[in-house]
């Protein structure tokens, strides 16, 4: 019997870092481990390193090969020693709000930052966040910029020092608001436009390129941002596209080519394999029925249950932005209800309506990428909100494609894995791994073309209220 070769892939979220330990030939995991991280949205990263350690106690022993998928955007500031000198930023700060901005103004619009990276910034991109932070003191000692992913791969290196050696990867480079997936290349002027002056960059590593060896003898490869590991994990095909519906929503797509969206609702990133993720976030997601079950009263399966059942909203519209949005780009928006009478105040009917907004919010991230010219045959549903019965019954005609349920997996650490997979063989492509696919719910008609010109309705219409800041 041939003696398995092990590799490990972490997901270092906004919330937790995970990891796997996989058979590198079939990618079966073999082990699992899990720490939180503190909540907030500016966080020491000394953090992510103490919930690395934790999370990985008693996994590595064999693992020959490991890779860091990180969240995207968020903003570490090194000096020369490569030391900390602000807490990170993550990307679901929006203290950015009015850098964004002043920002996209001074380059001189949205079609300008299109053309020069593919994508219009929203706060959640590191740019804004380095507006942002310039005028504090703590910049002034700042001598390199970072991504969350870059960090913990250099801090995971045995022999590195300083800032000189850190690496990133085209996904997560992509994220920035300062590298163009077009070019493959960075636009440092964008930095000294948005700090001031220019900073350390990492250096952009190869796909399936190794970058260094952890203490303990593996081999660490580039590693990239959550999305592009996400994508990865799931071995996405043409006309596929991942529909995750955690802390945050997404809808993103592999593309053989680079998309440029002066409209801002889709994000030209990078992919992990050399090709292009075209993507669509909006920062609210799972949370929006957690949120609504709470204020029923009720347990989430509860709240599942009554939203599955209800016969529908009766035109009951929620825009789900309780934290905010990025998609679209309303930062200073709150949740609103639109619709309210004696005959829609009902428990089941709201439940129906916050599952009805969340969806429509993901259907238009769809229909953007749709306009990007990708084909969307099949939707794949995963993360946390994904388990609603609801959801999954309501999700294809409302999104309009076919959809599958991937079994629950740490999907952006199973991308890592492969990744560190892919490096540690040597091959021109990734190994193919099989991922599973359940049934869902079974789908329930409505008529979904309604329902979508509502809120669309209520959007359009209020949309000069959300915009406004929200005075508490």
């Amino acid at each position: 019997m041939t003696e398995l070769r092990l590799v490990a892939g972490v997901d270092c979220s906004t919330q937790a870092t995970k990891v796997v330990v996989c058979d590198a030939e079939t990618g079966a995991v073999l082990r699992e481990g899990r720490a939180p991280h503190p909540d907030g949205t500016q966080v020491d990263p000394e953090a992510w390193w103490q919930a690395w350690q934790i999370a990985s106690d008693g996994l590595l022993d064999g693992v020959e090969a490991v890779a860091i998928g990180g969240q995207q955007h968020g903003m570490v500031l090194l000096d020369d020693s490569g030391e900390v000198v602000h807490p990170a930023v993550l990307w679901n700060d929006t203290s950015s709000a009015d850098a964004t901005t002043d920002l996209i103004a001074e380059l001189g619009g949205p079609e300008a930052w299109a053309e020069a990276v593919g994508s219009v910034p929203v706060p959640s991109f590191t740019v804004t966040k380095l507006r942002w932070v310039r005028d504090k003191e703590a910049a002034q000692r700042a001598a390199a910029v970072v991504l969350p992913h870059d960090w913990m791969t250099h801090r995971l290196a045995a022999d590195r020092q300083g800032i000189s050696q850190i690496t990133t990867d085209r996904g997560d480079a992509s994220g920035t608001g300062w590298w163009s997936p077009t070019t493959n290349s960075y636009r440092t002027d964008l930095v000294e436009l948005a700090f001031g002056r220019q900073l350390a960059l990492p250096r952009v590593a190869g796909p399936a390129e190794i970058v260094g060896q952890t203490a303990f003898g593996a081999a660490i490869a580039a590693g990239t941002g959550d999305n592009a590991a996400a994508a990865l994990g799931l071995d996405l095909q043409p006309g596929d596209v991942a529909v995750s519906l955690g802390t945050s929503g997404t809808a993103f797509a592999r593309s053989t080519h680079p998309t440029k969206d002066a409209t801002g609702l889709v994000a030209a990133f990078a992919d992990a394999t050399g090709e292009y993720l075209p993507l669509v976030c909006t920062l609210n997601a799972a949370r929006v029925m957690s949120a609504t079950a709470q204020m029923l009263g009720v347990e989430l399966s509860a709240f599942d249950e009554a939203a599955l059942t209800s016969p529908g909203s009766d035109g009951l519209v929620l825009l789900p932005f309780l934290d905010g949005e990025r998609t679209p780009d309303l930062p200073h928006s709150t949740g609103l209800i639109y619709g309210l009478t004696r005959a829609t105040m009902q428990p089941a009917t709201m439940a129906r309506a916050a599952v009805e907004g969340l969806l429509c919010g993901l259907a238009d991230a769809v229909d953007a990428l749709r306009d990007q010219g990708l084909p969307v045959h099949r939707v794949l549903l995963l993360g946390g909100g994904a388990r609603s019965r609801a959801v999954q019954a309501l999700a294809p005609a409302l999104l309009g494609a076919e959809v599958v349920l991937p079994e629950p997996a740490e999907y952006v650490a199973l991308g890592a894995a492969r990744q560190a997979a892919w490096a540690l063989s040597g091959a021109a492509t990734p190994p193919t791994w099989q991922i599973p696919v359940g049934k869902p719910q079974p789908a329930i008609t409505v008529d979904a073309t309604t329902i979508r010109a509502n809120y669309k309705q209520v959007l359009t219409n209020t949309r000069p209220l959300l915009a406004a800041p929200y005075n508490q």
